[in-house]
């Protein structure tokens, strides 16, 4: 069966599957108790009479919310359903599966409690408005498949506004994991960051995001040269000029970046380039394979649209690319936010965070590039998901990169954030397993 059918046929199974499990199982998280109920006068302490202690308690000082609740552990999942996966813009109810399989990534791969809220506005005040009223009670904020350009206003205004932190994962989570990725995949090529050409292809919430986190790297602007739709970004472009109210980030990597003034499109971004960064439109097709060809040796290739990405791996490397990365799981080098973003939580979560800056998310892209260890090679950049012991490692880098710049309430040393988030993500894997053992989660049967 030739590569492509094989890959779509899949494809189909997987979504017949899930829709069958999404339905039995009615959605794939619940709210569990984290208390004993030993007996009926356990009620009088966890409500009322006896609640009214700890009520009082956090009256007189709010902070003590943070040690009489679970909102040191809790997370909102906010979605407004405009840009979900690669389906577009389906609704908030639509949605809601998607919120749901973040959460369950959030608490078995971070120990974090998460709640997923679809709201129903597509009106940026109004989201930023009710994500604001939210935060007494939650210890953070992930925003998720909101459209661009509304997302950056909304994430700015949020993370200027709030003192818990916000992360908009299409954005800040994509940039770490490709950080990482490029990290790893130049040690293997033998090149340096600050030596090489960029080309980014699709210029939305990831590349922007990438955009910035490799500026903070130390890449120059003018070793960047980024593509939309529409062709090569240059200060000629007057479409994005005349926009550049409504989406200003496009507009500085206009004037930042390509120098030169190269025009055209894909094909001429790619002619010379050392890296491609695709965050484009699902393929196959959108990338050429003879435009791989015109790269420079040992050509490092991220397609990560899904759910098929811009060019088939085989295709690239057979053109020349040495090191191929997709968003996909069935393929090596899988460059997927989550990998990042259970433990960068868990490590704001930990020591109380603020907010999550860039250098925090550059530290925990660090840590996950070192954990690949002695088995780094060209198909092997990136740890896999199932690798939990990552988690606690990226949770620490954070942790203590929060506390170096001072946007942490709390002090801890590195072991005591390792003990921490090993814990804390022991018991939610153990917790699942706890109950699947013992039947309280049905198994699945088969079909």
């Amino acid at each position: 069966m030739p590569l492509v059918e094989k890959n779509l046929t899949a494809a189909d199974t997987s979504a017949a599957e899930s829709l069958r499990l999404h339905s039995l199982y009615r959605g794939k998280v619940q709210t569990a108790l984290k208390c004993p109920v030993r007996s009926f006068a356990d009620f009088s302490i966890w409500y009322t009479p006896g609640v009214a202690a700890a009520c009082r308690a956090i009256q007189a000082d709010k902070n003590q919310s943070w040690e009489q609740t679970n909102r040191a552990n809790t997370i909102a999942i906010v979605s407004d359903g405009t840009r979900v996966l690669g389906l577009g813009d389906i609704g908030p109810e639509a949605g809601m599966p998607v919120m749901e399989g973040k959460a369950l990534l959030f608490k078995y791969l971070g120990g974090v409690d998460t709640i997923p809220l679809c709201l129903g506005t597509k009106d940026p005040e109004e989201l930023i408005r009710t994500v604001q009223i939210l935060e007494p009670s939650f210890g953070g904020i992930n925003l998720e498949d909101i459209s661009q350009p509304k997302c950056f206003r909304v994430l700015e205004r949020l993370r200027s506004t709030m003192h818990i932190p916000v992360w908009h994962d299409d954005q800040q989570g994509t940039a770490t994991v490709t950080q990482a990725a490029l990290m790893n995949a130049l040690t293997v090529v033998g090149k340096e960051l600050s030596k090489v050409r960029i080309a980014l292809i699709g210029i939305g919430a990831a590349n922007v995001a990438n955009y910035r986190l490799l500026l903070a790297s130390g890449v120059q602007a003018k070793a960047i040269v980024a593509c939309d739709r529409k062709g090569i970004l240059h200060t000629g472009r007057t479409d994005i000029e005349q926009d550049q109210l409504t989406f200003p980030e496009k507009w500085t990597i206009c004037c930042q970046s390509n120098p030169d003034g190269l025009t055209g499109y894909i094909e001429e971004a790619l002619r010379g380039a050392d890296v491609c960064i695709s965050f484009a439109a699902t393929g196959p097709g959108v990338i050429r394979p003879e435009w791989i060809r015109a790269m420079n040796r040992d050509a490092i290739v991220f397609a990560c649209a899904n759910p098929v990405p811009e060019i088939w791996p085989a295709q690239a490397r057979e053109f020349g690319a040495r090191i191929v990365g997709t968003g996909r799981g069935d393929f090596p080098n899988q460059v997927n936010n989550s990998l990042v973003f259970p433990g960068i939580f868990r490590g704001a979560l930990d020591v109380r965070a603020s907010t999550i800056t860039d250098e925090m998310a550059i530290a925990a892209a660090q840590e996950l590039a070192r954990a690949v260890g002695p088995e780094l090679k060209e198909d092997r950049i990136l740890p896999r998901m199932d690798e939990w012991e990552i988690y606690p490692r990226i949770a620490v880098a954070t942790g203590i990169q929060a506390q170096k710049q001072n946007v942490a309430a709390l002090l801890l040393s590195r072991e005591e954030l390792l003990d921490r988030a090993t814990k804390m993500i022991r018991n939610a894997r153990d917790t699942t397993h706890l109950l699947m053992r013992e039947g309280l989660i049905q198994a699945v049967p088969d079909q």
